[in-house]
């Protein structure tokens, strides 16, 4: 699709198709929601170039904000509204794209804590064809955020966590100011289970496990002191929802070339692991006697290093095919001497203390060490060797920030 083929009016959409549809998801927002779809509908109709939707998702409100809503479908051109018998932020969202005939379709909290001035940058790659999702992130450089010490912690904390335990490459999962292609949602969301807040998070790592294309834009944006996010069952929900994504096996239909999940990489990871130090102490016991400690360390640790490389290839990171294997050794191999520098300065320690250990004592301590050196092996070939495994011929990509442009057709 490319943005010649789309209308260029800046209205509301009543009977045609709008390009983009802005989904609200609301729970007990009586207060807050008709000031809210106001000033959203006065902005669009002014500053939005193309036919839009705004679609209320009222998940199971018990005050008056169903009735608040349809007022707003009575009044306003182009604002509909849907009714959910059960709650879920994530469920509300689901049901309302899913019936979205837009192509572009977008949702936003209704505190509008983000600056409007971010939305057409927002989706104009998608409109264009560009990129497949895009987010507004609050800790990409260029964005303004107003917000408490505990919010702010608790916000990067929880992407750190997603870097570390699901290689995640978008920076801010949950700000509440996101857009998907209707192509790429067909795609995704029959996929996603989560009908709560880790609904955008789950969202975004199978996107990324697919291999489409994620924008991101820097945001303004400014703290709502009247959220109604229980801080805690959240965090909960998510700590729950990050463990069954990276334990949870790849959906055949899903992410054709993916890696396995982190509890599945983990275990074949430590199964080649413990095959590597029994082959590793066989030689080295093997080849002390006629080359000496250091020496014998080396060439035990060489020669397990490159069978440990190509063991992790194929069957923790799920890597098949000989293309890319020489540049994986290679990474391996700089792996293999953080792990050489750890061992040998292990022993180097060991002699200086007692230049005449047991060779029990030698083993015991290198052992030790070459548990240090595994961590790190297994954390540098996730994150750095084996961080992206090609889908259909397609690489994975998160745009850079402030780029409308996440890759080419």
């Amino acid at each position: 699709m490319t943005t010649e083929t789309l209308p260029r009016q800046g209205r509301a959409a009543t009977t045609d198709v709008p390009v983009l549809d802005i989904v609200i998801p609301v729970y007990n927002e009586e207060r807050d929601l008709a000031p809210c779809v106001q000033r959203l509908h006065a902005y669009l109709s002014e500053h939005f170039p193309y036919p839009f939707r705004i679609t209320v998702a009222d998940n199971a409100s018990v005050d008056g904000t169903a009735a608040v809503a349809r007022g707003l479908t009575a009044r306003l051109p182009g604002v509909t509204a849907v009714h959910l018998a059960a709650k879920g932020r994530g469920r509300a969202l689901k049901e309302a794209w899913s019936a979205s005939d837009a192509p572009v379709l977008a949702y936003m909290d209704v505190d509008l804590s983000t600056d409007l001035k971010a939305l057409l940058p927002l989706v104009a790659p998608l409109i264009s064809g560009h990129s497949d999702l895009a987010i507004g992130s609050r800790l990409a450089r260029g964005s303004q955020v107003v917000r408490g010490a505990k919010r702010e912690i608790l916000s990067r904390g929880y992407n750190l966590i997603l870097r570390r335990t699901l290689a995640a490459e978008f920076s801010d999962a949950q700000c509440g100011f996101k857009a998907i292609r209707r192509d790429a949602a067909e795609r995704l969301l029959p996929q996603v289970e989560d009908t709560g807040w880790f609904f955008d998070t789950e969202l975004l790592v199978l996107a990324q496990r697919a291999g489409l294309r994620i924008h991101e834009v820097p945001v303004d944006w400014v703290d709502d002191p009247d959220s109604r996010v229980d801080i805690v069952s959240t965090v909960i929900a998510d700590l729950k929802g990050i463990v069954r994504l990276a334990t949870s096996p790849v959906s055949p239909g899903e992410i054709r070339g993916s890696a396995p999940g982190l509890a599945p990489q983990l275990v074949r990871f430590a199964g080649v692991g413990v095959a590597s130090t029994l082959a590793y102490l066989v030689l080295f016991a093997l080849l002390r006697p006629a080359l000496g400690a250091q020496a014998a360390n080396l060439a035990a640790l060489l020669i397990t290093a490159v069978a440990n490389t190509a063991a992790n290839r194929r069957l923790t990171f799920g890597v098949r095919g000989r293309a890319g294997a020489g540049r994986h050794q290679a990474q391996g191999l700089l792996i293999f001497g953080l792990g050489l520098a750890l061992t040998s300065g292990s022993l180097g320690l060991l002699h200086a203390l007692d230049p005449t250990p047991a060779r029990g004592v030698e083993l015991v301590v290198l052992c030790a060490a070459n548990a240090g050196a595994t961590l790190v092996r297994f954390l540098l070939m996730r994150a750095w060797v084996f961080r992206r495994a090609p889908v259909d011929g397609a690489k994975p990509t998160v745009a850079g920030v402030g780029s409308h442009v996440a890759g080419a057709r």
